[in-house]
């Protein structure tokens, strides 16, 4: 056989033994995820109450009880926070919410029947008579009058019940998980789908949405409001209810509440040296201990304001190592070099500048999780892994890692290719 025959035999099979064990390389291998900046694991339960936490939470005269960070809306401390119960007027922080999204302040309110028959505490409104809306707002919330209630959802929503379909949409939206709306002022009610009712958590949340509101803050931090209906034949002075924001001068609003089956409740916000805490009570005593709502919700504020202060980012990024890609035909790779992927974080800009509010013992941390190893192909831009924050060892928040270019499957043709490459050139 002629030299060059043999030389031709030979080049193809080699080609045809390379082709092949790349071929048999390129059978998908499961992936074990691997944490590579972080090996403790990522629980589903909350940081354990200290015994310091412990001992305030059972001093505590309110059956649930809630301490959020206002600017996260993140649950600092708890007392049956996710249990559901009558809130009584703190409904009226809903009310108020739709009123303000859905209405202008020189809107006219007429009052019907059904507004003007609604029991204590009432303005007194008398069929017939029409108000702004701006100025029952102040009676709304100043004073919780039931009859401006009314009359201010029948304006909104059509109806009461049109009213609290619309309360019960927003409060999917803002995020509340176990709350159930049935009337406007929170008088104690049930129909077929239960009783009217939320937890501490989810008004802790519809307040957080409230206090974004200019014209909320407006109306609910004035001491007092005067106004008159329409015909200025009757004028009303309202004066405000949350004693709160006399005793303690940071205090920027609250809503108290009051019904047989639900007890005291209050909510309230606190704007302290740049952080903002919320606190809900439900539940927190019956006639005779009025003064408890105010009791809990200092020894709460105190303790946030004493324990939590905002900490920067950790500021150590992990680093991301480049994975090894089998049946990868890297345009960029020679026939016999180990093919590679670099990796890269997708984190907004905006979230690198957060500060979180944290107390001295908390733990703030990054956590990578990614394959061992890629089968391509492999697409740019492409999900490979997560980047995820960790507060107390639970996910806080979670990021893509993203592929920096594209990996095509290997195929005969870029084989034949390489080889040529590396004999013929």
């Amino acid at each position: 056989m002629r030299p060059e025959r043999k030389r031709h035999i030979l080049w193809i099979v080699r080609i045809v033994v390379f082709w092949l064990s790349f071929a048999a390389a390129g059978v998908p291998v499961p992936a074990k995820t691997a944490e590579r900046e972080n090996r403790r694991s990522d629980p589903a339960s909350e940081t354990a109450v200290t015994a310091e936490e412990q001992e305030l939470l059972s001093g505590l005269h309110a059956y649930c009880a809630v301490l959020m960070d206002g600017d996260s809306g993140r649950v600092l401390l708890e007392k049956e926070g996710n249990a559901a119960r009558p809130m009584a007027s703190t409904t009226k922080i809903m009310t108020c919410i739709l009123a303000l999204e859905n209405g202008s302040g020189d809107d006219y309110v007429k009052v019907s029947a059904n507004a003007a028959m609604q029991p204590e505490v009432r303005l007194g409104l008398q069929v017939g008579e029409q108000y702004y809306l701006e100025d029952l707002l102040y009676s709304l919330m100043l004073k919780s009058h039931n009859d401006t209630a009314v009359a201010i959802a029948e304006t909104i929503g059509g109806s009461v019940e049109g009213f609290a379909d619309m309360m019960n949409a927003k409060a999917r939206e803002i995020g509340c998980k176990d709350t159930y709306f049935i009337t406007p002022n929170g008088l104690d009610a049930e129909d077929e789908n239960g009783v009217h009712h939320s937890t501490a958590r989810d008004l802790c949340l519809m307040l957080r949405y409230a206090i974004q509101k200019k014209a909320y803050l407006k109306i609910t931090s004035a001491r007092s409001h005067t106004f008159h209906d329409l015909s200025g034949h009757r004028t009303f002075t309202v004066q405000n209810t949350n004693a709160l924001l006399d005793m303690d001068e940071e205090v920027l609003t609250g809503k108290t509440g009051y019904t047989g089956n639900a007890g005291y409740c209050y909510v309230c916000a606190c704007r302290s040296e740049g952080r903002t805490f919320l606190v809900a009570l439900l539940a927190c005593g019956w006639p005779h201990h009025k003064t408890w709502k105010w009791e809990d919700t200092q020894k709460l504020l105190k303790y946030a304001k004493e324990t939590y202060f905002y900490r920067d980012l950790p500021e150590a990024l992990p680093r991301l190592p480049k994975l090894p890609v089998i049946n990868g035909a890297d345009p960029d790779a020679g026939l016999w070099d180990r093919q590679q992927l670099a990796l890269a974080y997708r984190i907004p800009d905006k979230f690198r500048k957060r500060r979180f509010l944290l107390k001295e013992s908390d733990t703030l941390e990054w956590k990578t999780e990614l394959p061992d190893l890629l089968t391509a192909p492999i697409e740019k831009e492409s999900c490979i892994g997560t980047l995820s924050l960790l507060l107390n060892q639970k996910r806080l928040k979670q990021f893509p890692i993203l592929a920096q270019k594209e990996i095509p499957k290997r195929s005969f043709p870029w084989v034949l290719r390489k080889l040529s490459e590396l004999y013929f050139h």
